[in-house]
């Protein structure tokens, strides 16, 4: 979570095993305050796997020293079609009801590649992690974030008595 910006686990391809999970629990001893870190891993294993669709493919990039942004490709969808919702530390992207793109009278579509199915792809945003805002432009759908350093937080030099 280096970046404050984390996926569910299981968009990598893969799945979250116990194994996986005890990896996780072996850290508890060694960390404070991150007891909602640990919780959301246990959540997210659930029945032994989460699997979630590749769709729609997407880029996070660090876009400065402090700032994130998410990419999602969404071609085919115009801003109207799309939603970002953000809740109690959950960035959700989704469609709203998909309708196709109707053929002009006389067309035929010989061969649909561009795809217009429904999705919802979500991310978990760090504390610290402030969502900006989110554009649409060329079909990418892109949301800005910047990671918000509290003074508390802030490397100083602490005397000694």
């Amino acid at each position: 979570m280096p970046n404050g910006i984390n996926i569910n686990l299981a968009n990598k391809g893969g799945y979250m095993t116990s194994k996986d999970l005890s990896i996780f629990n072996s850290l508890r001893p060694f960390s404070v305050g991150f007891d909602d870190m640990f919780d959301q891993f246990e959540s997210m294993l659930g029945n032994g796997s989460v699997v979630q669709s590749n769709y729609p493919p997407y880029n996070i990039r660090k876009a400065g020293k402090d700032k994130y942004a998410i990419e999602v490709a969404v071609a085919g969808f115009n801003k109207n079609d799309v939603e970002v919702e953000y809740e109690d530390n959950l960035l959700t992207i989704k469609t709203k009801d998909v309708k196709r793109t109707e053929e002009k009278e006389g067309d035929e579509v010989i061969h649909r590649g561009i795809s217009q199915r429904s999705f919802a792809r979500s991310f978990t945003i760090a504390d610290d992690v402030k969502v900006n805002g989110a554009e649409l432009k060329d079909g990418l759908l892109t949301i800005s974030c910047e990671k918000i350093i509290p003074e508390i937080k802030k490397k100083r030099l602490i005397e000694i008595k």
